[in-house]
C-alpha cells in the first residue's frame, strides 16, 4: 500500500488524477472504476483540463461506476449518472455507450446486479478503481456489517450515511434509503485501487482503515489485503496516520 500525502485538497486532486492518467496512458483501452461524492470532484476537474489540453484521452476507455441510489432516474440531479455527466462525461471525449452506472430504477434489481457483474467481466475487468471512504469506513455503499459482501447488490443505507448525504438534498426525507453498489469482492478484483480522502473529519477512519485490523465493521480495511492500493490524502486526512 502506497500513501501519497498532499498539502491540501487541490494537491490531492492533482496527484489522484496523475495516478489515474498513468493507467490511461499505459493502456488507452483501459476500464475505469469510478466514484461519486464531493471528494473526487477536484480530480475529475483535473482530468477534464488535461483532456482539453490533449494530455490524455477517454476515447477508447470504458467506465463502471461503484453505485447508484435506488429510485432516482439518471436525469435526477442527485443521481450518480447525472453527477458523472456533469463532472466528467459531458466534458471529455468518452463514448457514453461505454459508460456504465447501476440502474437504480431496475424492475428486477437482482437481475440488474448480475448483469452489471457480467458486463464488468465482459469488459475484461477493472484496471483501476477510484474510491472515496465514508466516515464509517464504507466504500461504495458497502456499510459496516458482519461480513464482506461479494458482488454488486442492493443495500439499506445506514442513518449515518443518509445524514451525511442529506446536505445534497432539500430535505433529509428526500434522501433515498436504498442503493445499489459494487460488492467488496467486485472492488477487490480491480487490478489497482486508488483511495481519495481529504479533511480532518476523515483522519480517524483513515487511521482505522489502513493501520487497524481487517474487519467488516470497517469495510475499507479489506483494502489492506489488495496487492496494489494507492491512498491519496491531504495533510488533514493524514494527520492521524502512523505509517513511519
Amino acid at each position: 500500500m502506497e500513501f501519497i500525502i498532499a498539502s491540501d485538497y487541490d494537491g490531492m486532486s492533482r496527484k489522484a488524477a496523475d495516478v489515474v492518467e498513468s493507467v490511461m496512458k499505459d493502456a488507452p483501452e483501459c476500464v475505469l472504476g469510478l466514484a461519486t461524492g464531493s471528494t473526487p470532484i477536484g480530480m475529475y476537474g483535473c482530468l477534464v483540463e488535461d483532456t482539453a489540453k490533449g494530455d490524455v484521452s477517454f476515447a477508447n476507455v470504458s467506465t463502471f461506476n461503484l453505485d447508484e441510489y435506488c429510485g432516482l432516474t439518471g436525469d435526477h440531479d442527485q443521481s450518480y449518472r447525472y453527477f458523472m455527466d456533469q463532472n466528467l462525461f459531458d466534458s471529455v471525449d468518452v463514448d457514453k455507450a461505454k459508460t456504465h452506472v447501476p440502474n437504480g430504477c431496475a424492475a428486477d434489481v437482482d437481475q440488474m446486479c448480475e448483469e452489471y457483474e457480467q458486463a464488468i467481466e465482459d469488459a475484461g475487468g477493472i484496471d483501476i478503481q477510484v474510491l472515496g471512504i465514508g466516515h464509517n469506513g464504507h466504500i461504495g455503499f458497502n456499510e459496516p456489517c458482519d461480513h464482506f459482501p461479494v458482488i454488486t447488490h442492493e443495500v439499506d443505507l445506514t442513518e449515518s450515511t443518509i445524514n451525511a448525504n442529506s446536505r445534497l438534498f432539500d430535505d433529509i426525507s428526500e434522501v433515498p434509503r436504498k442503493a445499489v453498489t459494487m460488492g467488496i469482492g467486485t472492488i477487490m478484483k480491480a487490478r489497482k485501487v486508488v483511495v481519495l480522502a481529504n479533511g480532518e473529519g476523515k483522519a480517524d477512519i483513515i487511521s482505522r482503515a489502513f493501520t487497524g485490523p481487517v474487519v467488516p465493521e470497517v469495510p475499507a480495511s479489506v483494502l489492506q489485503l489488495h496487492p496494489d492500493v494507492t491512498v491519496v490524502l491531504d495533510a488533514e486526512a493524514a494527520s492521524k496516520l502512523d505509517i513511519a
